[in-house]
């Protein structure tokens, strides 16, 4: 299906405040997840809302929290989300982080016990916005590992991902780098089953460690896992991730004990740097226009394939959906048909059928 982005939004919302969301944090939470499938991140989209609403109904996910600072001395915080929805608080403890770090310079804040925080990339995007630098360690807990361990044979973490936001040289182009460490997120491993097709070979092994093309083994016991991007430089992100975000942000790792929730909690460990503390704001916005240009320049391998900086896939993608439509597959709409259902919202849409 293809269906209107404000379309989207407006459903998205309806659903949220059914689910005893107050009219502000539905509209936060629909815009980050139709935001997501604008700019192509479709595993964080509009195909999580069946999972937060069982979470909804589990007592894991609570509506209306905006979260709180647990501790704070100069420019480190501690920030907990008391189980609110994670665009929001994971929104508020990255607007605390850039106050802080206008006014001192470098803000560190260790979000913990934050149900799911979506795409990363919208928080560095809030720091570019605001002129600053950011970067973001996250890991994921409260339910089994998804992701192999370089020479493993089966799951041991989970995606894991890091962001890194510089501000824009050129209007409406800042470098956000937004990545899981994993090879595919397991949303886009989802949609591939519901499509009913195939994964691209050297992205998943089965239960028994071997290489597979079968979304499915994603989703039956026993479980196969997600192959860790680039081997081993890959897993050793994802496992710094687990201890910075995990360990040192106090959110907890995927120890054993933490994957028993049938949830999804995320710790996210930000830095946010004031540029202006360190270099003349002229001079950085001259380096980043230079290098970009320079490297951009660099002759195209493949015609209509320039090179790109980090951020640009999903401006680009982000155009032609407000265009022409954010795409779903029929099954993930029939969850979000069926979740609002139960919720006594009846969801009717102007969508049209994706022409192949």
């Amino acid at each position: 299906m293809l269906i209107d982005h404000q379309e989207l939004r407006a459903i998205a919302t309806r659903i949220f405040e059914a689910g005893r969301s107050a009219a502000g944090e539905a509209r936060i939470v629909a815009d980050h997840l139709v935001e997501a499938n604008l700019r192509g991140h479709d595993s964080h989209g509009v195909g999580m809302i069946p999972g937060y609403l069982k979470n909804l109904r589990n007592g894991t996910l609570k509506p209306n929290s905006k979260g709180r600072i647990a501790s704070e001395r100069e420019a480190l915080l501690v920030y907990d989300g008391e189980r609110g929805y994670g665009q929001v608080v994971a929104r508020e403890a990255t607007l605390v982080g850039i106050a802080r770090a206008k006014s001192r310079g470098l803000a560190l804040v260790a979000l913990r016990n934050a149900h799911h925080i979506g795409r990363v990339g919208t928080y560095g995007e809030l720091c570019a916005e605001a002129g600053l630098v950011s970067i973001h360690f996250v890991n994921v807990l409260g339910h089994g590992p998804t992701v192999a361990p370089y020479r493993g044979a089966d799951g041991r973490l989970l995606t894991n991902p890091i962001c890194i936001a510089m501000p824009a040289a050129e209007p409406g182009r800042p470098m956000i780098l937004d990545m899981a460490t994993s090879k595919v997120a397991l949303g886009k491993v989802r949609v591939a089953r519901n499509e009913k097709r195939r994964v691209k070979a050297g992205l998943l092994i089965d239960a028994k460690g071997k290489p597979t093309t079968d979304p499915k083994v994603m989703f039956r016991e026993p479980k196969g896992a997600i192959l860790s991007m680039g081997e081993h430089k890959g897993y050793a992100l994802a496992f710094a991730c687990d201890l910075l975000a995990g360990a040192l942000g106090g959110a907890g790792t995927l120890r054993p004990e933490n994957q028993m929730q049938d949830t999804i909690t995320n710790g996210m460990l930000t830095f946010v740097i004031d540029p202006e503390r360190l270099v003349a704001r002229d001079y950085l916005m001259d380096e980043i226009r230079a290098i970009t240009r320079y490297v951009t320049a660099s002759p195209a391998r493949k015609k209509r394939e320039p090179v790109l900086i980090p951020g640009d896939p999903e401006r680009a993608t982000r155009a032609e959906r407000m265009r022409d439509g954010i795409s779903l597959d029929r099954q993930t709409w029939r969850d979000i048909v069926e979740g609002a259902a139960s919720l006594g919202v009846k969801v009717e849409t102007k969508g049209k059928a994706k022409r192949r």
